[in-house]
């Protein structure tokens, strides 16, 4: 049926789809103290122009920065044609260990103008849909959630194959997103429940677990802890900010 997703389909993508390859793509909006409803920070992260010293891209725990540095991931060379709203791409790859072998991983991050929060919410869900990333395995969003300050943009329905995951790491993510993501055909693999720190590290942690084992419970513990790890919150809540998906 369009638009739905079991757990089961989604564990058949790791064993059917990804057998020796696997890709994820990533929107990230980056961080911007003046177009977006955010507490402000210091002027350099928040600038959502240069992608250089974004919080959500060139500062310590930026996608960029973090998956560029972490010794499992690999930079290469991309000589693609950016999306009209992206000012910097990252791609990077790493070999997940797994019980029936191996699978090389490739991870691509769009830096979205922190200005055109709009458009990164409507390429994600289009993505989502199948409609801009139609070779990903896993789309995720990370940013601000866009869809506390406007309404999620209009966008066709998606088809339920090929079987794709989402993972969306912003504040509250699950009751903005959940139903946007089951109309585009996507089934949620990660949400939050609360307020958080989309910061790179949730996500490493997520996506490797995810091509490793396909067991979303691993995906959340791994995503899980590997939060609790860098902000220091307590297992506990870390455990209960990540939504673990059920059929």
């Amino acid at each position: 049926m369009r638009g739905t997703r079991t757990i089961a389909a989604l564990v058949a993508l790791v064993s059917a789809r990804a057998v020796n390859a696997a890709t994820a793509y990533v929107v990230v909006a980056l961080c911007d103290n003046e177009h977006q409803g955010i507490v402000p920070v210091p002027k350099a992260l928040g600038d959502g122009t240069n992608p250089s010293t974004n919080l959500y891209w060139g500062a310590a725990f930026g996608v960029r920065t973090y998956l560029s540095k972490a010794r499992h991931w690999q930079r290469q060379k991309d000589s693609g044609v950016l999306p009209e709203g992206v000012l910097e791409r990252i791609v990077v790859t790493t070999r997940v260990p797994r019980a029936v072998g191996d699978v090389e991983v490739k991870v691509v991050a769009d830096a979205w103008d922190g200005r055109r929060m709009k458009d990164a919410v409507a390429w994600f869900l289009e993505a989502a849909a199948g409609r801009r990333a139609d070779e990903a395995h896993v789309v995720a969003f990370v940013g601000h959630n866009g869809l506390m300050d406007f309404e999620a943009p209009a966008f066709r329905a998606g088809e339920a194959e090929p079987a794709r995951a989402a993972i969306v790491l912003a504040c509250a993510s699950r009751p903005y997103f959940s139903d946007l993501l089951k109309r585009a055909g996507a089934r949620p693999l990660l949400l939050t429940s609360g307020l958080m720190a989309p910061e790179a590290y949730t996500l490493d942690a997520g996506l490797r677990a995810w091509f490793a084992t396909g067991d979303v419970a691993q995906v959340h513990d791994a995503a899980a802890a590997a939060y609790h790890r860098y902000q220091r919150c307590g297992l506990t809540a870390s455990r209960r900010l990540f939504v673990v998906p059920v059929d």
